[in-house]
């Protein structure tokens, strides 16, 4: 049995929920996701990931566009376990 996210779960075009703002917090020195009972402090690869969730870019296409500001290949599973993630937990429609 495989743990790499299936295709077939993920959205063709993810788009952060409207409950949630994604934002740069000086005070953090981080990205956050703001939602009405709070905050959360995201890492730098996730806020890159998040940040294109725009309901305009496809899955593909920011799997690539972040290989390309990353400089590094195979990254396809990573960003689908972090979408899938944030499907689960509502950050993502």
């Amino acid at each position: 049995m495989s743990d790499t996210p299936s295709s077939a779960t993920l959205p063709e075009r993810p788009k952060l929920s409207r409950l949630f703002r994604l934002q740069y917090e000086a005070a953090q020195e981080a990205w956050v996701l703001l939602y009405p009972e709070g905050m959360v402090q995201l890492n730098a690869s996730a806020a890159e990931i998040l940040r294109r969730c725009d309901g305009q870019r496809h899955f593909d296409d920011i799997v690539d566009e972040l290989q390309t500001l990353f400089n590094v290949q195979g990254i396809r599973d990573q960003v689908a376990a972090l979408v899938q993630e944030g499907q689960r937990r509502g950050w993502i429609d």
